[in-house]
């Protein structure tokens, strides 16, 4: 039986305002405190300043829907001010020694470790994800970005050989909700080592990590304007993403807000990197190592509530052991515990907001209308906050709404498959094409499927495992281009050949 936070683990998280003041106790080891400001200013060249606009919207958490903060409403001139600091800070910037410049981004990686319990428990309190994954995957692995590519700083002529590589300019980054931290890393490490200024743009609903990261970068010295912060809605993030003095837009999020940067940057000289969508397919087949395989699809679905674009949400089990894996996976779902996500024996938080729970209600209700069959195990859930508990569809068709449609919550469609052909076609089925995993012990089938599916990320007997080396994105409708990786550097690099004479 999944279960919740009882009085017991009340005391494992303490949120209290003092004078319009967040201080916080957190609920992992240790004695430190960290406060969380009653309002955030936006980031600009180096300095705090007011939003032209006046205007504030309140970040909450959602494990408890109280408010945690109150964030700067930038508009159309708060982003001119913010492009105008990174131009400016681009002329010094870019010209300085490499090995300065890898300085600087080794510098924020440390101070981001250091900081790491403040960081993992502003993140859980912000977006709702378990502090179990905020402190072991998500700071450690941002912090693994900035450590990566400022190895890469001073090495780009070996990186890229006789190309003379030279920084683009402003970029202008815009990341979501679901991996605040982790997604202003990935953007950011790159873009800083190449020798870019940047503006960056948090979701609306999960900023406060990101505006803590400023912090960092002030404590690190990093010069005023080489890193802009600029919180809002989509009003903000159209206004970036339309501003004339970019070079290159790098969004995460929606195929659906995608489309319309895609749209808005047309006919300009602009870069542009797209990360969004998938609906991931999970092979299963008969002689994989089946009790792996379940953890390996727990992982794969139920991590961060399924909050995740690469998520393995389309299982797709050999028919042969169709009816033991779900028996496995049934079992074994009724073990995951859904509660505070303060708690460290929580394994599934609150899903981040009103709206994505509404958006995960609609879409079951859908599968249920459509005749799958639903699966969830018993679980008695928080009255207040947004929750939802662990979810499985089996009998799914190719033409239901769970199978076709991103859902982006914790939600997994069971369907079967007979010969590695359609088991193939199967996983191709669809408009997405981010990621994919494979369970066999056969390594010549891993080869023959991993070329053959439509897939930027495949996974081989495992699932959402991640490395800043290895580069990361999409095809069809989930994007293009990479993060990560030589390829991620390549983003933010203008490669210029050159012959000499003779």
């Amino acid at each position: 039986m999944a279960k919740t936070d009882k009085s017991e683990n009340k005391a494992a998280a303490r949120e209290l305002a003092f004078g319009g003041v967040w201080q916080y106790a957190p609920s992992i080891e240790g004695t430190d405190h960290f406060t969380i400001q009653a309002r955030h200013e936006l980031f600009v060249g180096g300095e705090w300043v007011k939003p032209k606009t006046g205007e504030y919207l309140p970040t909450i958490n959602p494990a408890t829907e109280s408010v945690l903060s109150e964030v700067a409403m930038a508009g159309a001139k708060d982003v001119d001010r913010a492009v105008a600091a990174a131009q400016q800070a681009f002329v010094g910037w870019r010209r300085l020694p490499a090995e300065q410049r890898a300085r600087y981004v080794f510098r924020i990686a440390r101070i981001l470790l250091e900081r790491a319990r403040e960081f993992a428990c502003l993140e859980t309190l912000d977006n709702g994800k378990p502090i179990k994954e905020t402190r072991d995957v998500d700071v450690p692995l941002a912090a693994q970005h900035f450590f990566h590519h400022a190895g890469w700083a001073d090495k780009l002529d070996l990186l890229f050989p006789g190309q003379h590589p030279e920084p683009l300019g402003v970029i202008g980054q815009v990341i979501p909700w679901n991996f605040p931290l982790l997604m202003a890393a990935w953007k950011l490490a790159p873009a800083l080592a190449a020798g870019n200024t940047v503006v960056l743009k948090p979701a609306e609903s999960s900023p406060l990590t990101a505006l803590r990261l400023a912090e960092v970068f002030q404590q690190a010295e990093l010069p005023p304007g080489v890193v802009n912060i600029v919180t809002g809605d989509g009003r903000t993030g159209a206004a970036l993403v339309r501003h004339p003095g970019l070079a290159k837009v790098a969004f995460t999020g929606s195929t659906e807000v995608g489309k319309e940067i895609q749209r808005a940057v047309a006919g300009r000289s602009v870069e542009l990197t797209l990360e969004l969508g998938g609906k991931a397919a999970h092979l299963v087949f008969e002689d994989a190592a089946l009790d792996q395989a379940v953890e390996g699809v727990v992982r794969g679905i139920f991590f961060n509530q399924g909050h995740v674009c690469c998520a393995g949400s389309r299982l797709i089990v050999q028919e042969s052991v169709h009816d033991l894996f779900v028996d496995k996976l049934r079992r074994r779902m009724q073990r995951i515990r859904v509660g505070d996500p303060m708690d460290k024996n929580t394994d599934m938080g609150a899903i981040h907001s009103a709206a994505q729970l509404a958006r995960i209600v609609e879409l079951v209700q859908s599968g249920v209308d459509e005749g799958a069959e639903l699966f969830q195990p018993r679980c008695e859930l928080p009255a207040k906050g947004f929750w939802f508990a662990p979810t499985m569809f089996t009998g799914v068709g190719q033409t239901h709404r769970i199978c076709r449609e991103e859902i982006f919550g914790p939600v997994l469609s069971v369907s079967t498959f007979r010969t590695p052909e359609e088991a193939v076609e199967k996983a191709n089925n669809t408009s997405y094409g981010l990621s994919a995993g494979i369970w066999t012990d056969k390594g010549a089938r891993i080869l023959w499927l991993a070329s053959r599916m439509k897939a930027g990320v495949v996974w081989n007997n495992t699932f959402n495992r991640f490395d800043a080396a290895s580069p990361f994105g999409g095809f069809k409708e989930s994007g293009f281009g990479r993060e990560g990786g030589r390829q991620g550097m390549r983003a933010y690099v203008r490669l210029k050949g050159a012959l000499s004479p003779g």
